[in-house]
């Protein structure tokens, strides 16, 4: 059994409209966070996971989604996933629960055009 605490998670800001707090559940295979979005992100371009997939929920708000230059608009009670190689980009006013598997790491973040 794993569990991260509310007073053991890292809140930080990927820029000025997505803050994100990571729950470490030392776990090679799971990992979670909730992102709050306001506007878009990445600010430009788009990002990849050249290696996990990534489960998010819509928990409060709504916004888009762009994966592969295809737009899905969401609002709460939605789900996605992203697959690992997906170019996207967020934008809207919401929160989101969201898990990547395996693990997320730093350096499988790319931004791309």
């Amino acid at each position: 059994m794993k569990i991260s605490y509310k007073n053991q998670a890292q809140e930080k800001a990927n820029n000025s409209s997505c803050t994100v707090t990571e729950h470490n559940l030392d776990h090679e295979l799971h990992d979670a966070a909730v992102a709050t979005i306001t506007g878009r992100y990445p600010t430009n371009r788009r990002v990849v996971n050249t290696q996990c997939n990534e489960l998010a929920f819509v928990f409060e708000g709504e916004g888009k989604v762009v994966i592969n230059d295809k737009e899905h608009l969401l609002s709460a009670g939605d789900v996605v996933l992203i697959e690992a190689g997906d170019k996207y980009f967020w934008d809207g006013n919401m929160k989101i629960f969201t898990s990547c598997r395996p693990k997320w790491h730093i350096e499988q973040h790319q931004m791309v055009d």
